[in-house]
């Protein structure tokens, strides 16, 4: 029997296309950038298992890269990125 751990890495739990300045709020696990994407963070801003995530603010998330973490929201100020529901 699969674990569900598995189906939610696959992207098998669905999730939510970021284009420009955009967010969601919800239960995340990873954040793919598709193109260069910049991050924003502030103090609402958590990730169960980050510390530290201001330090995000502002940061390029190169094409291609994903950031995994135990996002509850998620802002970017361009380009797009797929977040994956936890």
């Amino acid at each position: 029997m699969a674990r569900g751990d598995s189906y939610q890495l696959q992207g098998q739990q669905g999730g939510v296309v970021l284009t420009g300045a955009d967010s969601v709020t919800g239960s995340f696990r990873w954040i793919q950038a598709i193109e260069d994407t910049v991050l924003l963070c502030d103090t609402g801003e958590t990730a169960g298992n980050l510390t530290d995530i201001i330090d995000l603010d502002g940061k390029t998330l190169a094409a291609g890269t994903g950031l995994g973490g135990k996002f509850t929201k998620v802002q970017i100020s361009s380009g797009t990125a797929v977040v994956y529901s936890d």
